[in-house]
């Protein structure tokens, strides 16, 4: 009988399940999305117990619409939301407040006073990250600190932190039933706690920012048995042998395995990773070092990271929050209404400006609007937004690595719009890649997990398995793309300094 690997996918928007075949083909997804909470401007939240009630339906939905039973699952891999941060009760198992999601800025006054002594690179030589809001080691000093009784009570012992791979995992594993408190190398590393070179919680760090050590889950590798699936669990017994964060899952499902491999990812933001191999680059370009991935006991491989907050949460935007369209899809059919973006330039700084720049003073700005621009134009500008913020973050890693990209493989939902990737394509100057597989995410947690139990027998099968769909050449000229360019850079200026005291 065939056997099958499931990828839990913990996202953003939604939590799905997804099984895969030998051959890396998806056989069924089970997706339900969760609620974006938004208590007031800056701040974004999910409910954990939402999350995890998700997590254990979309299993249900996927096993269901393959026909197929526990018995017929090898292992399971987690993928997730890196920096989202949940704390919760060890003897309770309740979060004693909501998922502080990697989008949200109210942690600025922390990082503000943290970087007091040191400034924002403080510990960026250990942890290969500046202090910003996006990562969760801040979420867990705010929670601590205005959460009534979380101080005492993590003092104590009694609380638990981690990411959303975490909270999956140790649900999975039992819960205040003996549930297993861990994390990969690749979560760790968006925490601002691990040391790079070390792969162990650094003490020193945990104590400037009063964290106790005693709520952090066990770093382990990306790629081993962890525990099994719990009795309660359409999935009872089946080892949980792979953890990735999204964007490393992501790299390691378009088969990106070496030393000057990279992918982009087109979701809720953009994220831009390229393989360094075992060495660690320290960025001078804005990017970020992290961990790409780690295999049971072999050396681990690291990456630098261009992060973009805001791409595919402009087209939610426009569709939730504007109204000016009804489904995310209509974004490319609104934006072929025009030819060009008839000279507007949408910024979206929601959250601060990410890499290459790391201003969380920016805001988002619409620019270059005159009484000719229409709403198909403001679609395109929306679109084209992606695409720019990803050619500032390729010329980082291109300047960072010295080895300028031939062509730049893509993954995430929005790589279905065909007009934003032959954009991309024009404005980056070098081909765009599509995989047969686009869910490069789940299955960069699959192949981990399946690597780790033996279904899969070592990274040569898994690039066999890579296949090409679609490519896109540039045909935009040098001219027309540094006019765009530097109006587009232009545009960006224009976000710098709006947060002051008065302004969130």
């Amino acid at each position: 009988m065939a056997k099958y690997v499931i990828a839990i996918d913990q996202g953003t928007t939604s939590s799905r399940a997804i099984v895969f075949d030998k051959a890396g083909s998806v056989i069924a997804v089970g997706q339900h999305e969760h609620e974006q909470i938004f208590p007031r401007a800056g701040w974004v939240e999910h409910d954990p117990m939402e999350i995890w009630n998700n997590t254990r339906e979309v299993i249900g939905q996927a096993l269901s619409k393959a026909n197929l039973t526990r018995h017929d699952i090898e292992a399971v891999g987690i993928t997730n939301q890196r920096e989202t941060a949940v704390v919760w009760d060890r003897h309770t198992g309740l979060p004693v407040y909501n998922a502080i999601v990697w989008q949200d800025t109210r942690t600025q006054p922390i990082v503000d006073r943290l970087a007091a002594d040191g400034g924002v690179e403080r510990f960026k030589a250990k942890v290969g990250l500046p202090l910003a809001t996006y990562f969760s080691g801040t979420k867990i000093v705010w929670i601590l600190e205005n959460v009534e009784g979380a101080r005492d009570k993590a003092e104590a012992g009694d609380l638990m932190f981690g990411t959303t791979d975490s909270w999956v995992l140790w649900n999975l594993t039992g819960g205040i039933e003996g549930g297993v408190h861990a994390t990969d190398v690749t979560n760790a590393s968006r925490t601002m706690f691990m040391d790079l070179k070390t792969l162990q919680w650094d003490d020193e760090i945990l104590a400037a920012f009063d964290v106790p050590k005693s709520m952090l889950p066990e770093i382990r590798s990306s790629s081993e048995v962890y525990g099994l699936v719990n009795e309660h669990s359409l999935l009872r017994e089946v080892p949980i042998a792979g953890i990735l964060g999204d964007q490393q899952a992501a790299t390691f499902g378009q088969a990106a395995f070496d030393q000057g491999e990279a992918k982009n990812t087109y979701g809720t933001g953009n994220f831009l990773i390229f393989n360094t191999g075992t060495d660690i680059v320290h960025s001078k370009n804005g990017l970020l070092t992290t961990l790409a991935y780690k295999l049971g006991d072999a050396e681990p491989h690291y990456a630098l990271e261009g992060s973009i907050a805001v791409t595919g949460a402009l087209v939610q935007w426009l569709r939730d929050n504007l109204g000016m369209i009804s489904t995310s899809e209509e974004i490319e059919t609104l934006a072929k209404t025009v030819e060009d973006n008839g000279g507007a330039y949408f910024v979206p700084a929601f959250s601060g400006l990410f890499a290459p720049y790391w201003r969380s003073d920016a805001r988002g700005a619409l620019v270059g609007l005159t009484r000719f621009v229409n709403k198909g134009h403001i679609a395109r500008a929306a679109l084209e937004a992606t695409a720019f913020q990803t050619r500032e973050v390729l010329d980082a890693v291109n300047a960072d690595s010295g080895v300028p990209l031939t062509e730049l493989k893509v993954d995430g939902g929005m790589i279905a719009n065909n007009t934003l990737m032959q954009f991309q394509a024009d404005i980056i100057g070098v081909p765009v890649v599509r995989p047969v597989v686009a869910e490069t995410t789940a299955l960069g947690a699959a192949y981990a997990a399946g690597l780790a139990v033996g279904f899969w027998s070592d990274l040569d099968e898994l690039r066999a398995n890579w296949q090409e769909d679609s490519r896109w050449t540039p045909h935009m000229d040098e001219e027309e793309r540094n006019r765009q360019l530097r109006n587009w850079k232009k545009a960006v200026t224009k976000t710098f300094g709006w947060v002051d005291e008065d302004v969130v």
